[in-house]
Order: C-alpha cells, then structure tokens, then sequence
C-alpha cells in the first residue's frame, strides 16, 4: 500500500492521507518495539536455539541464557526442575553463555535461571525420540528395519537404536568415496576447499541413527582426532545444510533406508565439498512415508538434533524430484521455516491433486478400453489433456507394481503398505493378514494414502474409515475437446454418461464419486493442498526436465505458478529451468541452479532491513535467476522460443475445463444450460446429460467447496483437523 500511495498524484484526498499516516504509525511503532526488543536488557532471559520450547525432542536441548550487560556468568546458576545443570553452561567462543541441557523428561520440564538480575524461568516440553510431536497418532503396524540397515536390534517399539559412525574418503584417483580408515590413511586421500576458504582433507563422517521412527544420516566434512562442539565446529562446516528430499509415494508401513537412490543419500559433492552438511530422514522419502506431516515433523527434529550435535544453521537448502518435490512445496507452505531455499525436480505442487490425476485416467482408461467410440488415440488424448496417452496408462497400468491409481485408493492393496515397487521389496501373496479384505477382514489395515494419514484427516462416523477427499462429481470430461471439435456431441456425452465413479473400497460404480466433506476442510485448511501463501519467503528455482511423455508432465511446474500468484499476487520468488534430459536430471544445470540458489540464500542473509522476509527474497533475487531453457547446451532466456521448445498442456480436470492451478478437489455446481455450449446437442443427448448431471455441473468460476487459504504450523496432536501452535513459549518470572 505503501508504494501504491506515493506515486498517486498530488491532490489525495485527506482519507487517502490519513491512511498513509496510520500506516506510517503502525510501522513506526513496530520499528520502536523492535529497537526495545534488541537493546540491552536488565534482566535474564532464556531460550531454547534448537527448536521451539514446546517442540523439543529426545532429552536434550542447547539453551542460552541471555545475560544483562553487566551482569557475571559466574553468579548465573541454572535448574531443571531442582536439578543443578549449572556445569553445561559456560561463556563459549561467539560470547553468547549457552549449555546443552540433558536428561530431560517426556513431558513439561521448569528450567529456571537465577542471578544478580533476578530470576527467570522457562518450561520445555520434551517429546519422546521416537515420536510423535505434531504429527498426531503414529500408524500402526510399523515394522523396524534397524538390523538391515547397520543399527542393530530395536530397542522398543519405536525402533531406537544407538547410533553409529563411519568415515569416507573422497579418493583423488577415482573421484568417488571410500571407507576411510584413520589407522591406514588412503595415498589418494583428496583435499577440498569450502565456500568459506578453508581447505580441508576431503574426509566425511558420517551418522546414522533413529528419530520419528525413521532412520537418519548426516554427513559432514570432519577432520578424525579434532573436537566438535555446537558452539565451535569444526572449519569444515560453512553453517548451510542441504536435505535431499525423495521421491515415489507409497503409504509403506515399514521403514527404509535413508541412503535410497530417490534421494540419492548425503554422499552428495557437490554440497560436502563446499562445506555443507547433508542429512536426510527416510521419512523425508515419500516412497518410504507418504505422509508429509510426518515429513515435516521429521524434518524439524533431526534439524534440532543437528543444531543440539554439530552447531547453528545458517539456512536450509532442499532438493529432490517428484515426491521429493512435493515436500518441499508443503513444508515450505504448511511449516515456514524448515527450508529456506527450494530445488523442486520433476515436480508436483501435492499428492491429493496429482491422486485426482491418477484416478482420472483409471476411470478413462476404463471406459476407453471398452467403447467402440473410442478408436482414435487422438481423441482419448484430447479428452486426457496430456501431449500423448502415455501419461494416462502409465498413472493406471495394471502391469506394474507401481500402478498409482491402485496404489493410493485401493485398501487391500498390500504392496502399498509394503513399500511396493521403489520400496524395495515386493511383497509375497497373498496379502498380509493385516491388510484390509472387505470380506474377510474388514476390521484390517487399510493400504490407501487418506488412511495412512488418518491422524490429519480423521474417520468417518459411518465406517469408520479414514475421511476421503476424492471427488469427481459435476467433471464435464473432455469439455475444451469438445468444444474445439476434436470430439463429437455423442462422445461427449458417452464418456460423462458411462465414466462413473469409485466407492470406497476403490471398486468402479456407475455413480460419480463424492468426497466426505471434513476430507475437503481438513485438506484445505491443513495445507495438504498446497496453498503457497507461507512460500513466498522462499526462493525457488524449479528445475524441469521436460517430459510430457510420462507421469512428470511439464504443466505441473506452471501448476504450482499459478498457485502462488493466487496466494501472493505474484510469483516473483519462483523462476522455473527446462531442459532435456533423463528423469532425475541434467548434472550441469542441476550444479548451475545449487550455486544459484546459495547465491540468493546470502544474499537474502545479509539482507538486515526489517523488511518482510518475502520482499527480501524478491530484492535479492540475482540477476541470473530468471526463467530459461536449455536448447543444443545453450541457456536461452526468451521465454516464447523456451515455449515453443518444450510446450506444457494439462490433465483430464484441467481438459474439463479446470484451472491450471489444478487445486479444486470437489468443484462448485451450477444448473446445465445449453447457451453454455458452443454445439447442438440432440434432444436424447440433452436428456442423457441431465441425468449424468443431477446436481449441475462444474462451475470453476467459483473457488472449490469448502477451499481455503491453509494455516501454517498445525499440530494434530490433539486429534485429526488439526489447531494452530500458536505463539513460542518466553521465558519470564512466573513462566
């Protein structure tokens, strides 16, 4: 508003100025608060560094205890509950009085500070190390896989373990890494300088553990023999983390390994040469937990674990393709904070409207394969969307392990709960005694994504079933192809009449599907549709492999565009690069669009306005991150050659005259109208189409039922729906 005001004319209107001065106020008085805020204080304080208070994990936390200018750290006594944790705290390197406090118990915790300045208290909630902390009740059954991947037995039902060390090397001769063994030292040990200027054997320890019921791994440069402390790491570390987030889909009941090739591990040069860390939860593979909520709460304390071990974080990076998209669009919209920077690949804005994708083609698919009127591939694919059929079969191809369409709304479909395909393993028939049979074992574990995340979204009072939000009530398939004449009034008319619809248990009806109605507040209000209001604070670089001849189709990336212009007013903060190439990515521009994204990072850090973080990240925005291609090896700018090179087109909804943004789930209806068609439809087409269409069809001019912008920071701890987290608990007298 402000820039709005100062290039009007000069003859405002005294509102128009009374405004500006109100405006000028608020700020101003924000501007005050802030200086009280930063100005030395007379009393102490306490906070926690490596998370909020209220969501801190497994026993520890690093905590500083902010003193008055003049008051003497050696009069600062600390308790937990009337234990002395005085001994964890002392003056360290950067001046700050900070401790690493253990041995917290499950549940509320008083640490109380007490000095020449008074005294000071603050209450910290642990939560166990195997969770949950906001992500509400955890699935069951969940089998460990510590043995197989180094840890050993569980200790309990969360799978615990100790964790475990071990070195790499990177040889000079090979350019790979090896196991590293500090006792006999490699004659083709390799050296590396970080993007700080330190130049360090290139040697990489490597941790892996438990948390959240998942298995972590971080991996940084370390020098074996030399101390590591949070407040002194070791010159190898730059303060910048990046998460390589993965791919697929599964609602898998079982862990994985956290070194799965969708993520492609932390062995990552790229960034440990630099000086990054890397560390990744196999929670953060939606092949391994298609849960983002769990993701996100993984995420958030494995980087507490991080800072509370290894040190501060300057910002997050993450990256990753397909599902490991996805995670970065959520956590980024639903859990401002986790991730500063964003590499999507091959992406998606969310899972709910890519499943919307999938069940589409099984239900076209179907009628295609058995009507006469549907000979022509050219006309299936106008009614699909895509460039070509084969995006539609391969959602739906009963051939495959991973036949999405199955995998996500079918309950008794165990390789979903075993992982399936990316999983690694492929599960035996018949399906586990677990598994949902409607027949003989309807009490049993139900294999479809709203089930594996019944936490979020809660259960229906008439089965009992998790709520569903798949809806297709209303769709007009093939709507842009029949009005661009590709196809005709009767096959229009033939795929609405005969496409039905999937009940529950995922069997086909002649009824279009409805979804339950606490599916479509709850998907809206808790951000599982992605709204990317929060995302603005976020650069993003897109990187698109161009492929409209399978699942990753182009328009996703221009999907997620929309979504932000809907949220923000503008996508200033996104720039999307296509190129050619395989699936998981072109090496040189994926390295060109890292740098990049490091670059707007520090700049965004050394940013120290008080300005809103979102106008930052469009400020500092370099000159080299704009939209662009690659055609030959060449990076070209001019977006309407880009365009013409690798063209973009939709799915069956978008065909049905849906938006680009493809975030409406269950659509608004509005009575049929013939004036709404640009052809004549017979009297017995007429009639068929009014009793195809009972309730109305789509109207997509209006937003979707029950849509809605998201609310960051969820917890469903105290059930499905989710409450906002509210304000961070502060320390104080009586806190």
């Amino acid at each position: 508003m402000a820039h709005a005001v100062i290039r009007l004319p000069g003859k405002l209107t005294f509102h128009v100025r009374a405004r500006w001065v109100i405006v000028f106020m608020v700020a101003f008085s924000l501007v005050l608060a802030g200086a009280a805020h930063s100005a030395p204080s007379t009393s102490l304080r306490v906070r926690v560094l490596s998370n909020r208070a209220d969501l801190v994990s497994g026993g520890d936390a690093l905590v500083e205890v902010v003193l008055p200018s003049k008051a003497k750290p050696a009069k600062v006594r600390v308790d937990v509950d009337g234990r002395d944790v005085t001994p964890a705290f002392a003056v360290r390197p950067d001046g700050r009085f900070l401790g690493l406090v253990t041995g917290l118990k499950v549940g509320e915790n008083r640490l109380t500070a007490r000095g020449q300045a008074g005294t000071t208290r603050l209450t910290i909630t642990n939560h166990p190390l195997g969770g949950p902390v906001f992500a509400g009740r955890q699935v069951q059954p969940w089998t460990c896989a510590t043995e197989a991947n180094g840890l050993g037995r569980p200790e309990d039902a969360t799978c615990n373990t100790p964790k475990k060390y071990q070195l790499f090397y990177k040889s000079s001769a090979t350019g790979q890494f090896r196991p590293y063994d500090p006792s006999n030292p490699p004659r083709d040990l390799a050296r590396t300088t970080t993007d700080q200027g330190h130049n360090v054997p290139y040697i990489v320890r490597r941790e892996r553990g438990t948390m959240d019921r998942g298995i972590y791994d971080i991996a940084v440069l370390y020098e074996p023999g030399k101390p590591w402390k949070p407040w002194a790491p070791q010159p190898g570390f730059d303060g910048k983390v990046l998460v390589p987030f993965g791919g697929d889909c599964t609602p898998r009941h079982t862990q994985g390994a956290p070194d799965n090739f969708l993520s492609g591990g932390v062995l990552q040069d790229h960034a440990l040469s630099r000086g990054f860390a890397v560390f990744v939860s196999n929670l953060n593979t939606l092949g391994q937990n298609c849960n983002d909520v769990v993701s996100a709460e993984a995420l958030m304390m494995l980087k507490e674990h991080f800072v509370e071990a290894y040190g501060p974080i300057r910002y997050t990076i993450g990256q990753g393709c397909s599902g490991g998209a996805m995670q970065q669009h959520w956590i980024a919209s639903n859990y401002p904070g986790l991730v500063d920077g964003l590499l999507p690949s091959c992406s998606f804005p969310d899972i709910w409207e890519t499943m919307q994708e999938a069940e589409d083609c099984h239900l076209l698919a179907r009628h295609f394969d058995n009507s006469p009127l549907w000979a022509k591939t050219a006309q299936r694919v106008a009614v699909e969307g895509y460039a070509a059929e084969a995006p539609c079969r391969s959602w739906d191809n009963p051939k495959e392990i991973a036949n999405y369409a199955k995998i996500w709304l079918d309950p008794d479909n165990g390789v979903a709960c075993l992982g399936g395909q990316f999983g690694g393993h492929t599960p035996p028939e018949p399906n586990p005694p677990w598994v949902y049979d409607a027949k003989t074992n309807p009490k049993g574990v139900r294999c479809t994504l709203q089930d594996y995340m019944v936490a979020v979204f809660g259960r229906r009072p008439s089965d009992g079933f998790a709520n569903r939000p798949y809806d297709n009530v209303g769709v007009q398939y093939g709507l842009k192809a029949l009005e661009s004449g590709e196809i005709t009034a009767e096959q229009f008319v033939d795929v609405n009449e005969n496409i039905g619809g999937l009940d529950i248990d995922w069997n086909w009806q002649p009824e279009r599907g409805k979804a339950d109605s606490k599916a479509l507040e709850i998907a809206y209000r808790s951000g599982r549709v992605t709204y990317p209001r929060q995302a603005a604070k976020v650069p993003i670089i897109d990187l698109r492999d161009s492929t409209n001849l399978d699942i990753h189709t182009d328009f996703h990336s221009y999907a997620m565009r929309k979504r932000l212009i809907a949220a923000n007013a503008n996508a200033g903060n996104q720039i999307i690069w296509t190129s050619p190439g395989p699936l998981l990515g072109n090496p040189a521009v994926n390295e060109q669009a890292f740098l990049l994204m490091d670059k707007w990072l520090s700049a965004i850090e050394a940013d120290t306005s008080t300005d809103p973080l979102e106008a930052k990240v469009v400020r500092n925005k370099p000159a080299a991150a704009v939209d662009a291609c690659w055609i030959a090896g060449k990076k070209v700018t001019d977006m309407s050659v880009c365009r013409e090179e690798f063209p973009y087109f939709g799915d069956p909804r978008i065909a049905a005259g849906g938006p680009l943004a493809d975030n409406i789930l269950k659509c608004r209806v509005k009575p049929l109208d013939r004036r709404d068609y640009t052809v004549d439809f017979t009297h017995d087409q007429w009639d068929r189409l009014r009793k195809t269409f009972p309730e109305g069809v789509c109207d997509y001019r209006e937003p979707g039922v029950a849509q809605q912008p998201s609310l960051p920071w969820l917890t469903f701890a105290g059930g499905p729906g989710g409450q906002p987290l509210g304000p961070p608990p502060q320390s104080g007298p009586d806190s």
